[in-house]
């Protein structure tokens, strides 16, 4: 098998080649190494993605070069020298020389992650959009994830990992769903970052990616062990989280309402319009008991305490139509959603679970 190594460095040199790749040997590897310019080693089979790379800093080769030696051929010696005994061998010069593994991630985003860290030169790739969730490392994790008032879910992951690539839409699509929920959130941490090996000690990753769940009541993290699709975390958060989020985005059907409520509703509905005001005075004490969550059980009461039905369809058509446009900001959505749930309890009638009497409702989803 044959053997090259290559160099990023952080002042790149012209090439008369096509690639912008520099290839060196050890006649030119003096010329290059140690001249104030930092490089990294590749093996061959890194090819496609160093061209990109190289490719990625062509417009700044006053600042930065890529490089590559054929440790096998006529730079044998130089592979020798440098400890290239096997594949893949990468090592990062620094500008005197100096050199140490380099054991980042083989991917572009890793190694234009990796140069720009070491030079403070960016390259002409465009960066990504922000992910929709918080990337914790050492200096902040205790902060959120320890938080209290606050339950957590954390990816461990690495950025050459590609089960953790796959995964990373669900996680970011049900990071945009619970966006709204500030108790209940998705965090990811880099544990394969030398910053953060601590971290990954003390919860004994030892694998890519590992996914733990923080409760407010247990901090020492509980193994996540289901699957990995967005109806998958979002029926796992909404267990452990006590929340009511829809995979399609905002809330279930469900979200706001109340069971002891509900019923009163159907009942102040279909009541002749002189037995609605002592059902409503029904609900007026029951809701000392559990505060704001009823307040809109009763002003859809007094809106209707006279007989006036047609509050109810107007109401509902417009509550429908906001939704449907989705134009509001999520939270505001997830306002309307509610008021929506609690007005289509006072027209249907709740059903009495056979098994224990408590009312259940379809949890169709938004």
């Amino acid at each position: 098998m044959k053997l090259s190594f290559s160099l990023f460095v952080a002042a790149l040199l012209t090439s008369a080649s096509a690639s912008n790749v520099l290839e060196l040997n050890p006649d030119t590897w003096d010329d290059v190494v140690g001249l104030g310019k930092p490089g990294l080693v590749e093996l061959q089979n890194l090819a496609p993605t160093y061209e990109q790379v190289a490719d990625a800093y062509s417009h700044v080769k006053d600042k930065v070069f890529i490089a590559k030696v054929d440790a096998d051929g006529i730079g044998k010696e130089l592979g020798k020298k440098y400890g290239v005994t096997g594949f893949p061998t990468l090592k990062w010069f620094d500008g005197k020389g100096n050199y140490e593994p380099y054991e980042s991630g083989r991917d572009l985003d890793s190694f234009t992650s990796f140069i720009t860290g070491k030079t403070g030169v960016k390259s002409s790739i465009k960066p990504p959009p922000p992910p929709s969730y918080p990337i914790l490392d050492y200096s902040n994790f205790d902060e959120v994830v320890m938080d209290p008032k606050k339950d957590v879910l954390v990816t461990f992951t690495a950025p050459w990992c590609g089960h953790c690539k796959a995964m990373k839409p669900a996680y970011e699509k049900v990071a945009s769903i619970f966006e709204t929920e500030n108790n209940c959130i998705l965090v990811n941490v880099d544990a394969d970052d030398k910053k953060n090996e601590a971290i990954k000690t003390r919860f004994g990753i030892s694998g890519f990616p590992t996914i733990k769940f923080f409760p407010k009541d247990n901090k020492d993290g509980i193994a996540y062990e289901g699957g990995r699709s967005e109806a998958d975390f979002v029926d796992y958060l909404n267990e452990k989280c006590g929340t009511q989020r829809s995979v399609n985005g905002g809330l279930l059907d469900t979200a706001g309402r109340l069971a002891d409520f509900d019923v009163l509703a159907n009942k102040f509905f279909t009541a002749p319009a002189d037995l609605r005001d002592s059902i409503y005075k029904e609900a007026l004490t029951l809701s000392s008991t559990v505060g704001d969550v009823s307040k809109h059980y009763l002003r859809v009461m007094e809106k209707m305490v006279n007989g006036t039905e047609a509050y109810y369809e107007k109401e509902s058509k417009r509550l429908a139509s906001i939704l449907k446009k989705r134009t509001l900001a999520p939270a505001k959505l997830d306002e309307i959603k509610i008021k929506s749930n609690i007005l289509r309890s006072f027209g249907e009638k709740p059903v009495e679970d056979q098994n224990d009497g408590n009312i259940r409702r379809a949890t169709a989803e938004l």
